[in-house]
Order: C-alpha cells, then sequence, then structure tokens
C-alpha cells in the first residue's frame, strides 16, 4: 500500500493499475471474511482508505486538468 506522496509521483497509468490492484484484493478479503474466518480485518480498512486515496488523487488531477483547459 503505497502512500500519498508515492501515489501522487506516479504516472496515470500507474495509477490506474494501482486502484485496480487494490480493488482486487479488497474483494478477495471481503470475500474471504464471509465465507471464513478473517485473521486481519484491519485490512479491510486499509484497503478502502487506498482505494478512496487513489480516487481522490485521480479526481484532483481531472480538476487541475479541467482548469487548464477553461
Amino acid at each position: 500500500m503505497a502512500t500519498v506522496e508515492v501515489l501522487r509521483e506516479m504516472s496515470e497509468e500507474q495509477i490506474v493499475h494501482e486502484l485496480r490492484e487494490a480493488q482486487q484484493s479488497l474483494f478477495r478479503i471481503r470475500f474471504q471474511s464471509a465465507t471464513e474466518r478473517n485473521d486481519t480485518p484491519s485490512n479491510i480498512r486499509k484497503l478502502r482508505q487506498t482505494v478512496a486515496r487513489i480516487k481522490t488523487i485521480q479526481r484532483e488531477r481531472e480538476l487541475a486538468g479541467g482548469v487548464a483547459d477553461q
């Protein structure tokens, strides 16, 4: 799980890849916790926060690009 500084330095393609991986991991952990005992329930929260961070950075970039267009 990358920090905000590391995520901000990534290219758009890298961020999309990181988001896809985090969402897949979150799905697997949620599925695992529903079907069997989850050893680390804090991982769900950490992955949700990572997904939110990535989406926030994507939105910031989208808005920054929109300001340049106007």
